[in-house]
Formats: C-alpha cells, structure tokens, sequence
C-alpha cells in the first residue's frame, strides 16, 4: 500500500509540474478543481524564516518519517490490530511522499513560473539546492464559493468559500490515516487486561 500511494502521489505531482504552468488550474466539477501551487512551508503554506527555516522544516520532516517508519516496524513486530498497522503505513506514505517534494525536487526541475512550465533534469540544474525544494499541490475542494444569504446574522451578504486549501495525494494520505486512527481508536489501541 505505501508503495501505491507513493507511485499515484509522485506521478500525479510530476505530471502537474511539468505540465501545468503556476497556479494554473482545471475545473473537473463546480466544486472541484485541479490546481497547480507550490508550497515552500507546511500545511496551509505556513512557512519558517529564511532558507535556513526551509532547512530545519525539512531535516524535522526526515527526522519525522524516521519516527513514523520504527511506529510501523514495531506495530507490524508486535502483531498489532491491522487497522492501526494501516493508518501507520498511510501516514508514513504521506509523509514520505512529501519529503521527497522537498528534499530532490529543487534539484530535478526548472522553476515553475506562470509563465514557464517547469522541465525534468533542466540542463542550467534545478530551482533550489538539496533539502530546500517545495511540495507540489493541486487538489481543491471548494464546497461553496459565493454570497450568504442576507438572512445569516453578522456575515450575510458577504462573500464566504468553504474548504479552499490546495493539497495533494501525500496530504489526503496522512489525513485519511490521523481521521481513521480518531474514528477506530478503539479497536487500534484496544486496553490489555
């Protein structure tokens, strides 16, 4: 399964990056839409200062996945219910995929511009050093994008979109495996007598 989810999230980051130009988008449906962002910071584009900050996100992101891969090797070790054994390993995927974003792809592509559709292996050499490349997004989910009605007190009238953030396979990845970890806590971590 790790390897499948990494296989759809790489190959669907790649071919965006070389074929969408920045921030170019395609509406799939009225509340869906496939867009090309790059993220250089966390979720939601929160970033930390300077080059150095985007070092230090991305060594405690490598510093992560190695925490998350012995939670797999020791759930799988000690024989633990399947559905914690498989949130783990959806989590690890996300994570690793993610990293790959930002540990190699400043070095294997051209910088993506609105402009310019980024190239693979671009002679003149990458965007970015090692360990400072940016997370490709492109899945959006805007739910309702429009006016209040009048009728709703303080904002009606206003305009109002629900779910606008932009994320990618890894990301749906980690959230399905945290969401399934809430929903069957249970039967994850069942009580020993």
């Amino acid at each position: 399964m790790i390897i499948l989810v990494l296989l759809i999230d790489q190959i669907s980051k790649i071919y965006i990056k070389t074929n969408f130009a920045l921030h170019e988008e395609v509406s799939v449906f009225s509340w869906f839409r496939i867009v090309f962002v790059e993220n250089k910071g966390m979720a939601w584009g929160v970033e930390l200062p300077g080059s150095y900050g985007k070092l230090v996100l991305t060594l405690f992101r490598l510093v992560a996945i190695c925490g998350i891969g012995y939670w797999l090797y020791d759930s799988v070790k000690k024989n633990s219910p399947a559905i914690l054994t498989f949130c783990i390993a959806l989590i690890f995927a996300g994570a690793f995929g993610n990293i790959i974003d930002s540990v190699f792809y400043g070095v294997l592509f051209s910088q993506s511009t609105q402009i310019e559709v980024a190239t693979f292996l671009p002679e003149a050499g990458g965007y970015e050093t090692i360990f400072h490349g940016k997370v490709v997004d492109m899945i959006q989910f805007t739910f309702y994008d429009g006016i209040l009605p009048e009728w709703i007190p303080i904002w009606g009238g206003e305009h109002f979109s629900f779910f606008d953030p932009v994320f990618n396979i890894a990301d749906s990845a980690i959230s399905i495996g945290v969401f399934l970890l809430i929903v069957f806590y249970k039967k994850a971590f069942p009580k020993h007598s």
